[in-house]
């Protein structure tokens, strides 16, 4: 899948969470869900992305249990209603993937990079399924008390080079192998700010590079803004400067703003 990507990519979040940062509680029901899924395909989403555990900062763990009984329902509905598109499970649990995976998914997001959960790069590898590794410093409920890098750029591309390591150990084909730099995920606002303005460095690692900056508190802070959904245009601009700097896959909330932007950033790519 990563291998053929060309233009950019939209995922879109289909959080089926009481307590994500941005829409918890929104789409929780499976009607709701595919109402979603449908207004997302609507406006030019690529893959949706279903989670069923909150990795804003201070968000407490899920049981694998909750997490399974929260998305495959909504999983199996979307693979019967919408039998080619790209379903991505949003998870650090083997368990909860390989649940996922059953009921229809047809690759992993795993926001620690398979660090968590070792055995869901052993389940990517046996399923031959794409995976998605980010960077996070910590854990979700404690990653923004005081994060620290004495050189962010090198520090993420060298732990995203560890853990595109114990992907391939693992029996992972390069194909299937996504990276995600983990923008406020353990981060401090210079740090994201760091990241975004050397993405290239990221990409230079030679995989398809995810970025998840939706709506991001850090951004709140520049654009003096309190709101999660006050932050669209913000977003937007950072999937256009994404797109110029080597970057095909974006998780964002709002489908619409960004697919004007990257396919807008990539026409102007494609002419330089």
């Amino acid at each position: 899948m990563f291998t053929q990507l060309s233009a950019p990519q939209l995922m879109g979040i289909l959080n089926v969470t009481p307590d994500s940062f941005s829409d918890g509680g929104r789409y929780s029901g499976v009607d709701a869900a595919l109402c979603r899924v449908q207004a997302m395909l609507d406006e030019g989403m690529d893959i949706v992305d279903v989670g069923g555990e909150s990795t804003r900062p201070g968000a407490d763990p899920v049981s694998h249990d909750e997490q399974i009984r929260r998305v495959v329902p909504v999983i199996a509905a979307i693979r019967s209603v919408y039998p080619a598109l790209p379903i991505s499970i949003d998870t650090m649990s083997a368990c909860v993937a390989q649940a996922a995976l059953q009921a229809g998914a047809t690759l992993v997001n795993d926001v620690s990079g398979g660090v968590v959960d070792p055995q869901i790069l052993a389940l990517a590898a046996d399923r031959n399924v794409p995976i998605v590794l980010m960077h996070m410093q910590g854990l979700p409920k404690t990653m923004q008390l005081d994060p620290y890098y004495d050189d962010v750029v090198a520090e993420v591309t060298d732990g995203l080079q560890g853990r595109i390591d114990a992907a391939l150990a693992a029996g992972i084909a390069e194909r299937n192998i996504a990276i995600d730099p983990g923008i406020g995920f353990g981060k401090r606002k210079q740090d994201n700010i760091d990241l975004l303005a050397n993405l290239q460095r990221i990409a230079a690692l030679g995989f398809p590079v995810l970025l998840g900056t939706s709506r991001k508190r850090f951004m709140g802070s520049i654009c003096n803004v309190s709101e999660p959904s006050e932050l669209v245009t913000a977003t937007a601009v950072t999937t256009a400067l994404g797109v110029m700097a080597g970057v095909r896959l974006f998780r964002v909330h709002d489908i619409l703003p960004n697919r004007q932007a990257a396919d807008l950033a990539w026409a102007i790519k494609q002419a330089q």
